[in-house]
């Protein structure tokens, strides 16, 4: 159970997206981080703070086939909603156990599969299956980040996204 992550697998939305980055770069890991550029009264400072990648000791073929399982993931398992036109998105769906109420939705991914630009993980909270929500969310990040439009004929899923609230109620009053 630990191989498709239940159980005592616990991690951030952060370490999601580095692993899906670390996957997406067959194996090279870049240290996460938040900053894009330091500044001091308007000059950029030196950037040495951010690690040099690191590569992983796992052979390319090994992650060829994590590769083809989160591509089929998208393709044809579970997360159809995630399918974006133009490119091939690879991810893997997850539903993140609540005893308190509805289970969490989540999903991390990277795209296009042959020279990654995006790399993301999405957790909507008390959302239900990581392919219900989490998934296509991150597929309209990725499609906007790459294409720099949502196409038309996906236009109904942004809209779907958009008119969701995901605020829960609790005995009848909706939490703000």
């Amino acid at each position: 159970s630990t191989a498709i992550g239940q159980g005592e697998i616990q991690m951030t939305t952060v370490q999601m997206a580095s692993l899906a980055a670390t996957i997406a770069a067959r194996g090279t890991y870049h240290q996460p981080h938040i900053v894009r550029q330091l500044l001091r009264e308007g000059e950029p400072l030196d950037t040495t703070l951010v690690a040099e990648p690191e590569r992983l000791p796992f052979e390319r073929r090994y992650l060829d086939r994590v590769v083809e399982g989160m591509a089929g993931a998208v393709a044809y398992g579970t997360a159809p909603r995630a399918r974006i036109p133009g490119f091939e998105f690879c991810g893997k769906t997850g539903t993140s156990q609540n005893p308190q109420g509805e289970d969490h939705s989540v999903f991390f991914g990277f795209g296009p599969k042959e020279n990654p630009k995006i790399a993301l993980a999405v957790f909507v909270e008390n959302a239900g299956f990581g392919g219900t929500w989490a998934a296509p969310i991150a597929s309209l990040i990725a499609e906007k980040y790459v294409n720099g439009e949502i196409a038309e004929s996906r236009k109904y899923a942004e809209r779907r996204v958009l008119e969701k609230s995901f605020v829960p109620e609790v005995d009848g009053v909706v939490m703000r």
